[in-house]
């Protein structure tokens, strides 16, 4: 078992990432330097409460969070939220193969003359299958504690005073944003990228010794390493005008010998990151396929990844970002409003013995997605063009919380209904018995 020790490490490893820093690219320099560190802390006080929450209920049910779906959903009704959690978790596995594999060629290129990044992405591809074949514990204790704990907190450390020594954080303080994108907006970025996380929390809470410890492990230990990396992204972007998320790992990579050893220890790293995405996609595709072999799909997701990093450019992350929060905090909604009116306890029963669908959760779900897309429309062109149109363009606020609390208010008055519906028809069976 996981105590809170092992949590917070486990979750405040998963915060530590290049990817996380390179999501700084989508606050600055459209905000100022005083907005952007304000979406960062409303966006990661406000996103971690959600995560640490969905830890809770993991560690509460002692499921794989697709599974743990089915209680709010039905089992075929959580179907829908395993589909697009594959979809994620390889979309994210992808994403940090890529930004790993573009660290390391620059690093190359530095010291050996060559890039090669389609050979950096293979190595780290087989890095984060011998990680998955672990399984979480496994990795906590015999691959975390003893050596990448260590290695993150040595690399952050000079990374930061490397940061802050060629910024004139004067100067940038008072530096106008260029506009582009509100406050509102940029506070659903450090959301979206927090609350992507919460479909895979319950993969490794189930573990954890407690509900409190879940809870406290997952949201603190990921909350402080979120603030203090998007900190480091903005500076970064700023001071050294930057455009792509991908620029960054170079930018470092020309610095001095120890900010190059600073970012072999955090590319190093960042495989802990997509063994989580390639271990959680693996267990979600058992929601629908059970008997499938977890440790066959762990080598078929983590050959799949490794092929899309190896073609796939990093262009849409900040979309693909966006796009999550608007499909992952209703869910998440959906799935904790259920859990409250059930006395905050999912039974054995509540998850394997439900009916197939819950239509009226799902239609919460479905509406609350509607109303983070109305409010800020995400997604590819074609659907943008389509809907961007009927925004009313209150996003400057937020389109996460009101989404959230569309599907949370819809699930509470669903599952009213339906505890009306039960109370009706237990006062009539005694009726309908022969005497």
């Amino acid at each position: 078992m996981l105590g809170l020790f092992d949590l917070t490490l486990l979750w405040g490893n998963l915060s530590v990432s290049l990817l996380v820093i390179v999501a700084a690219a989508g606050l600055v320099p459209m905000l100022s330097l005083p907005q952007a560190l304000l979406a960062i802390v409303v966006g990661a006080l406000a996103g971690n409460l959600l995560l640490g929450l969905a830890g809770a209920v993991g560690a509460d049910a002692r499921v794989p969070g697709m599974v743990l779906l089915r209680a709010p959903l039905g089992r075929r009704g959580s179907y829908a939220p395993t589909v697009l959690n594959v979809a994620q978790n390889l979309g994210w596995s992808t994403f940090e193969l890529i930004i790993i594999s573009s660290a390391a060629a620059a690093l190359s290129d530095r010291v050996f003359g060559f890039r090669e990044r389609w050979l950096w992405a293979l190595l780290f591809g087989a890095i984060s299958l011998g990680l998955g074949l672990m399984g979480p514990i496994g990795f906590v204790r015999r691959y975390l504690k003893k050596f990448a704990v260590w290695a993150v907190a040595a690399s952050i450390a000079y990374l930061t005073w490397w940061v802050l020594d060629k910024a004139d954080l004067h100067a940038l303080w008072r530096q106008d944003g260029t506009g582009g994108v509100s406050l509102g907006q940029g506070v659903d970025l450090v959301i979206a990228s927090i609350v992507s996380w919460t479909p895979l929390a319950a993969d490794y809470t189930r573990f954890a010794r407690g509900r409190r410890s879940a809870f406290f492990g997952t949201g603190i230990g990921y909350l402080l390493p979120t603030v203090w990396c998007l900190g480091i992204g903005t500076l970064l972007v700023l001071s050294r005008d930057l455009s792509e998320p991908t620029q960054i790992p170079n930018v470092v990579a020309s610095g001095s010998v120890l900010a190059v050893l600073a970012l072999v220890m955090l590319t190093v790293d960042e495989s802990d990151e997509a063994f989580a995405d390639i271990y959680s996609t693996a267990v979600s595709i058992q929601n629908i396929l059970p008997r499938a072999p977890q440790r066959l799909l762990i080598a078929i997701v983590a050959a799949t990844a490794t092929a899309g990093a190896i073609v796939i450019d990093l262009g849409n992350y900040l979309t693909f970002l966006f796009l999550l929060g608007s499909v992952f905090v209703p869910l998440l909604a959906v799935l904790l409003a259920d859990w409250l009116m059930r006395g905050a306890h999912y039974a054995e029963r509540d998850i394997f013995d439900g009916p197939a669908v819950r239509w009226e959760r799902l239609a919460a779900w479905v509406v609350g997605f509607a109303v983070y897309q109305w409010l800020s429309p995400q997604g590819p062109h074609w659907w943008t063009s389509l809907v961007e149109h009927t925004s009313p363009g209150h996003a400057r606020l937020t389109a996460s919380l009101p989404s959230f609390a569309v599907a949370f208010g819809l699930t509470l008055l669903a599952a009213w209904i339906d505890s009306r519906r039960a109370a009706t028809r237990s006062r009539r069976e005694p009726l309908a018995r022969p005497r």
